[in-house]
């Protein structure tokens, strides 16, 4: 008798994860960098300034969390939407596949562009 255990719990970590970060990071960054900065209702900052906060290994390190579990968080919600809102059970194998894979491939390229900048 095999006592597998199941991705089910780590699938349900990282989409409440990718929800809390998103919840709470990208309502502040689309506010600072698509309403308060372009308005000038606060001073932006000079492109050096923000490249020099960029290159901070911790920057990037945040920046990558809220890119990868925002993706799983979409990942998860986008299979149980297809699975189950529109029935799509049949399909499950592929849709795990493809919405997971297509959260690892978006985390990877994430990363690939937070080092080269």
């Amino acid at each position: 008798m095999t006592n597998r255990r199941s991705p089910e719990p780590l699938a349900w970590l990282l989409f409440s994860a990718g929800g809390m970060a998103a919840a709470l990071l990208v309502p502040v960054l689309l506010f600072l960098f698509g309403l308060a900065f372009p308005l000038d209702w606060l001073p932006a900052p000079d492109h050096a300034d923000l490249l020099s906060v960029l290159r901070h290994p911790v920057t990037r390190l945040v920046l990558f969390g809220l890119c990868a579990l925002a993706l799983f968080h979409w990942a998860h919600r986008f299979r149980y939407t297809l699975t189950h809102g529109l029935r799509l059970e049949r399909f499950g194998a592929l849709i795990i596949a493809v919405c997971y894979g297509g959260a690892v491939i978006g985390s990877v390229v994430a990363a690939y562009l937070l080092l080269r900048a």
